[in-house]
């Protein structure tokens, strides 16, 4: 069971995340800090009932949507390289009813890119083929200086619903290794939504309903260069 709901101390904007936060305020997903909540749960545990959702020799189970980025299997991990001049690419799970769940995932990047892992996932067409879009863990990759891995991004639906722009999200915006693996675990019960990064807790997301189920897909941003490396990626449904 979820704690007791945390609420933001008055929204206070970290002094140094107050460019980010003029860059985005206006998006249409942007939160009012003082409304936002904050995730101040122990990350789930992942030690039973749960199933691999790769089996870490092949893509069984998986299709590339959105882009022509490259996916491979190499040395046991799921590797995610980016094609230049191709859109962004999602590797999905065939399965398309993804509910309420624990998702665990390690990441880590051998070439710096924007990535990251959609969730309750869905596609409609557009331009250039199908889209991609809904609710997506950020994890936004090794360089810069916005640090909101672990964020909710709405991938193709107006923007961020959960930017880690607080002050109370230092500890969050730590929590990357930028050198080493990084656990991603997401829980999604009802429109509850919340994250952890190396088991430090992130986003606390409450949907409106819109994102009830859909699947699981893996980022690789378009872009001139990234390659990214996933394993243990498991899921238990609640």
């Amino acid at each position: 069971m979820f704690a007791a709901v945390g609420f933001a101390d008055g929204g206070a904007i970290d002094p140094a995340q107050e460019a980010w936060y003029k860059k985005y305020k206006s998006q249409q997903n942007a939160p009012k800090p003082d409304e936002m909540l904050l995730n101040t749960d122990p990350e789930p545990d992942l030690s039973e009932g749960f199933v691999d959702l790769f089996n870490g020799e092949d893509l069984m189970g998986w299709t590339p949507k959105g882009g022509t980025c490259k996916y491979e299997v190499k040395d046991g991990a799921l590797v995610g390289t980016v094609t230049p001049g191709s859109n962004s690419t999602y590797l999905s799970t065939d399965k398309t009813d993804f509910k309420d769940f624990v998702f665990t995932c390690e990441m880590k990047w051998e070439v710096d890119g924007n990535s990251g892992v959609m969730f309750r996932a869905q596609t409609k067409p557009g331009k250039n083929g199908e889209t991609v879009f809904g609710p997506q863990a950020e994890m936004e990759g090794i360089s810069g200086d916005r640090y909101w891995n672990g964020g909710i991004y709405g991938q193709s639906c107006g923007g961020y619903f959960y930017p880690v722009w607080l002050k109370e999200h230092k500890q969050a915006r730590a929590a990357l290794d930028r050198e080493g693996w990084n656990r991603l675990t997401i829980s999604a019960q009802g429109n509850v939504i919340k994250t952890w990064v190396n088991g430090v807790p992130v986003a606390h997301w409450v949907d409106d309903g819109t994102y009830s189920e859909g699947f699981f897909g893996l980022q690789i941003h378009k872009g001139a260069k990234g390659i990214v490396h996933w394993r243990g990626i498991r899921v238990k449904e609640l």
